[in-house]
């Protein structure tokens, strides 16, 4: 007789390791693959920090956000480890929409204040402002390298199995209760019957979906923003985001908005924001595009005083990009897919994890915004590269 099992989820990065949190503190039987053994760098959640930014207007990601900052708490708590570090954010560069976000935070109980150049300026030394920012002291930083850990902990605690240098080769629905995997490890292949399969397989949604169901496009990019060296060690940083529009006066070279942070021990971390080269996740370079390296360099001269544009190291990760920036949490039959983070999922990923366990025991609907069969008008990801400089040497 076959063995069936309740939950797997296949993928065990952020948003797989918080479903599986999720899933297993309600008692639910769950099963969690991971192709890469644990602590690999090869996909998206990996590394000591990401920006905890505050700053959206949109209703349903705020009320995401309030209910994120509430279960980090809960994780650290259950794990022993504080999973946030608050440096407070702060947002630059676009004062009409900082004042939309100051009222729509407010209005949520979320702090938030304006502060004038001058007094940003006071605060931050690090950073060169050149017009009202926005101020959200309960913003900061995630450490991925923490976090992945310790919700596995818990939910190994709470009874899920959680299997790592696994790689699922195939998924095939039998019914709206059987989906069948094929896997390969380093014992051989082997088959798994579960009634539940949830997807959140990052870059490598694309080859584990493939034409099993019909989804928004999702695009695959190398980023490789660069931790810079900090001029003075002790410069406060908070976590900041500047939203530079391509062409503005002060860096008309500018690719994208600029988000970073300083990341102890390697220096201050700033980037451009889903700008990089489109990439396989199984062939990637890992280098830097040199002109948009060189941009960066150029930006951090000018913006951040606080650093040596010229001393730097770079870094590589992925983004999995939908058109419009929003993600895909949905049910199709028997499968749950979580993807397309479009490069801020990670502070969210607690409530993820909480929205895809909803969909395995029917408890609850996603926010329709991230439904798998939404009609996108418009393509932020696509309008943004367009936009990108164009340049040869």
């Amino acid at each position: 007789m076959v063995e069936m099992l309740d939950t797997v989820v296949v993928g065990g990065g952020a948003m797989g390791s918080a479903t599986a949190w999720a899933l297993a503190g309600r008692g639910r039987e769950v099963t969690l693959l991971e192709q890469f053994e644990p602590g690999h760098t090869l996909g998206a959640s990996h590394g000591t920090t990401r920006n905890l930014n505050l700053g959206y207007a949109d209703p349903t990601y705020v009320r995401m956000l309030s209910e994120s900052l509430d279960l980090w708490k809960l994780l650290g708590q259950q794990s022993g480890s504080e999973q946030v570090t608050r440096t407070g954010t702060v947002n630059h560069g676009d004062p009409a929409a900082q004042a939309s976000t100051l009222q729509v935070l407010q209005s949520a109980g979320i702090r938030a204040e304006e502060l004038t150049a001058d007094e940003a300026s006071e605060r931050w030394s690090g950073i060169r402002f050149d017009g009202p920012a926005l101020h959200m002291p309960d913003g900061g930083q995630l450490n991925p390298d923490l976090a992945l850990p310790s919700f596995q902990q818990v939910a190994r605690e709470a009874g899920a199995h959680i299997r790592h240098g696994v790689r699922v080769v195939e998924v095939r629905i039998l019914a709206d209760d059987h989906v069948i995997l094929t896997l390969e490890s380093g014992s051989g292949t082997e088959t798994l019957h579960a009634r539940n399969v949830v997807i959140t397989g990052g870059a490598w949604s694309n080859h584990l979906l493939g034409d099993l169901l019909t989804i928004p496009k999702l695009t695959v990019t190398q980023e490789q923003p660069l931790h810079f060296a900090p001029t003075d060690q002790g410069t406060v940083w908070p976590g900041f985001n500047h939203a530079l529009v391509p062409g503005s006066p002060g860096f008309e070279n500018a690719y994208s908005p600029v988000y970073g942070m300083s990341t102890p021990g390697e220096g201050v971390k700033a980037g451009w924001h889903g700008t990089g080269a489109l990439t396989d996740p199984n062939h990637r370079s890992f280098a830097a595009e040199p002109n948009q390296r060189r941009a960066l360099q150029d930006y951090a001269r000018v913006w951040l005083p606080g650093v040596d544009a010229d001393s730097f190291t770079e870094i590589s990760c992925t983004y999995t990009n939908t058109e419009d920036e929003d993600f895909i949490l949905d049910r199709i039959g028997p499968i749950v897919v979580g993807a397309g983070f479009s490069g801020h999922g990670f502070k969210f990923t607690p409530v993820i994890g909480r929205i895809l366990a909803d969909l395995v025991d029917g408890s609850g609907p996603a926010p329709a915004k991230f439904a798998a069969g939404r009609k996108i008008v418009g393509s932020t990801f696509s309008d943004r590269r367009s936009r990108m400089p164009r340049k040869t040497n």
